[in-house]
């Protein structure tokens, strides 16, 4: 892993990717990178002319690029659904989805559903697309899953008695709950993956502390100068703390289940390493009880 770097990305011509939240921040660094590779994208995006003005700024990059531009609102289940019959329906493969995109620590607020807004879209909206996406996934060869996790979930706990936030709502303690929602999802996914005797793996990454749109705190506006600057002394830009999502994506060593994240003090800054925090967050019997609960409250159910 310490050789790892964007040149050592083979060609990724004749691959298809989706990139939740490929619009800004992250995504779109993630995005750029994986279009100079040939990979052809997927932006699944909320808003869809900021959507467009991506993929005209990833095509002026690389001439070449194919770049499609989605519609995807994670917080209505009803999109979710929309947007994976819609993709079926364009396209027959899927190689690696990107489960990217997230509010952070916004005021108090619901999604469509009446789920609380960071359970419902960072968690619970990646979990219903992956569910519905799913098959195409494993009809693909040696497809991936890679879920943008967060150093935030060490802290983290699920509270199932309160995930609506109705008995009481602190923004940045339902950031980390749902932070940990994603690493417990992508070990289980995983898990699911492996008995099922599947080629298609599941791979889990964070960014470190990187400044991105997240400051926004779900607006989807511009994070200010003033906060750049001030967050720019103890984070890295976009483009490094989309280094370790495309390595989760990309590396060829990776065999499923792997946690990647920058590899400076406390892991907020740095070159893309393996950690293995997630085998010490990750409880069978957490994880086995949030997915029920998951597909409960989604009305999903898992082929697997």
């Amino acid at each position: 892993m310490t050789d790892w770097s964007v040149d050592s990305i083979g060609d990724l011509k004749g691959k298809i990717l989706i990139v939740t939240g490929g619009a800004s921040g992250i995504g779109l660094a993630a995005s750029e990178v994986l279009a100079s590779k040939g990979a052809g994208l997927v932006l699944a995006v909320r808003n869809i002319s900021k959507g467009e003005k991506a993929a005209d700024r990833i095509r002026a990059l690389h001439a070449a690029a194919e770049v499609t531009v989605m519609h995807l609102d994670l917080g209505d289940l009803a999109s979710v659904r929309q947007f994976a019959s819609e993709y079926t329906g364009r396209f027959d493969r899927l190689d690696i989805l990107i489960n990217n995109a997230g509010v952070m620590v916004p005021p108090y607020s619901k999604t469509k559903d009446g789920f609380e807004l960071q359970f419902g879209t960072n968690h619970l909206g990646h979990f219903a697309l992956t569910a519905q996406l799913l098959p195409l996934l494993m009809a693909t060869p040696l497809s991936r899953v890679v879920t943008v996790s967060s150093i935030a979930a060490r802290k983290a706990r699920i509270n199932f008695k309160n995930l609506d936030g109705s008995h009481g709502y602190n923004p940045m303690t339902f950031y980390r709950q749902s932070k940990l929602a994603n690493l417990l999802f992508a070990v289980e996914l995983q898990h699911r993956l492996e008995r099922a005797g599947s080629t298609s793996i599941s791979v889990l990454c964070h960014p470190g502390i990187s400044v991105t749109n997240l400051l926004s705190r779900g607006s989807g506006k511009e994070t200010g100068k003033v906060m750049k600057a001030l967050m720019s002394i103890v984070a890295q830009p976009a483009d490094k703390g989309a280094l370790p999502t495309i390595c989760a994506a990309t590396h060829g060593d990776l065999r499923g289940g792997e946690y990647i994240g920058p590899d400076g003090f406390g892991n907020h800054k740095g070159h893309p390493a393996l950690t293995d925090e997630a085998g010490k967050m990750f409880k069978a019997d957490l994880s086995a009880k949030l997915w029920e609960v998951s597909e409960s409250l989604t009305g999903v159910k898992y082929p697997i």
